[in-house]
C-alpha cells in the first residue's frame, strides 16, 4: 500500500484493490487540493476542510457517518465520535473511519476532539498505521495524540492536521506533538508505502510532505 499526504486531513490510500481518499478538502482553506482519483471517499464530518468529495474524479463511493461498509474487497468502518470534549455539543459529531485492504488496518480519526473512550477503541480493533490530528484549536493537541497512540499502539504513525504557512486559519505545529512523543521530528517524506510484512516491530512515526500536484 502506498499513502499519500495531500495536506490538512486528506489522504489517499492506494491498494491492489483500490483507492481510498480521506477527508477531501475545497480551496478556500488555502491548500491547492490536487483532485485525485478514488473509489472511495471518506469524509469524517460536513466542513469545508473535510467533504470535498465533488473533488475527488472518477465515480468514488461517499461514506459520510457510521456503519459497516464493503466496496471492491476494502472493508470501512464508521465509528461514531465527537468533534469536542463534550459529546458533539460544541462543534458536532465526527466520525473515525477504520479501512481494512491490503492485509493492513488504517485508522483516520478524522477532527477528532477528545480521546476514544473503551468501547470506541474496542471498536477500532487492532490498528496497523494511525492517521492523527495533532495540531489543536478544533481537534486533539499533541498530548492527546500522545495519549491516544499509547492506547490504540499502531505500528506506524502519520501526524496530521496541524500548522501549514497556506492554511487559512492557525493551528499548532507538530512540534508539540513529537516533544510529547519524545522524538525528534524526521524528515518529511512525499510517500509512504507499506505492506503487512514491512510492519515494524515498534511503533514508528512518519512525517509525511504535503502533496499540493499529482
Amino acid at each position: 500500500m502506498e499513502i499519500d499526504w495531500f495536506g490538512h486531513a486528506c489522504f489517499r490510500l492506494r491498494g491492489r484493490e483500490g483507492t481510498v481518499i480521506a477527508d477531501p478538502y475545497k480551496k478556500e482553506i488555502g491548500l491547492s487540493f490536487p483532485r485525485p482519483r478514488g473509489d472511495i471517499v471518506t469524509i469524517s464530518h460536513d466542513h469545508p476542510g473535510h467533504s470535498y468529495a465533488d473533488g475527488v474524479k472518477g465515480d468514488p463511493r461517499v461514506l459520510n457517518g457510521p456503519g459497516e461498509y464493503e466496496i471492491k474487497n476494502i472493508f470501512v468502518t464508521g465509528v461514531p465520535s465527537a468533534h469536542d470534549k463534550k459529546g458533539g455539543k460544541d462543534r458536532g459529531p465526527n466520525t473515525i473511519y477504520t479501512i481494512d485492504m491490503d492485509g493492513l488496518t488504517i485508522c483516520h480519526l478524522g477532527d477528532l476532539g477528545h480521546v476514544p473512550t473503551q468501547p470506541q477503541a474496542e471498536a477500532l480493533g487492532n490498528v496497523n498505521v494511525l492517521l492523527v490530528p495533532v495540531g489543536g484549536v478544533s481537534t486533539i493537541g499533541g498530548s492527546e495524540a500522545a495519549e491516544i497512540i499509547a492506547l490504540l499502539e499502531p505500528q506506524v504513525v502519520i501526524p496530521m492536521h496541524f500548522a501549514h504557512p497556506d492554511l487559512a486559519f492557525k493551528l499548532e505545529s507538530s512540534a508539540k506533538f513529537f516533544k510529547e512523543m519524545g522524538l525528534k521530528a524526521p524528515e518529511p517524506v512525499a510517500s509512504f508505502k507499506v505492506t503487512k510484512d514491512s510492519l515494524p516491530k515498534e511503533t514508528q512515526v512518519i512525517l509525511l510532505e504535503a502533496k499540493q500536484k499529482e
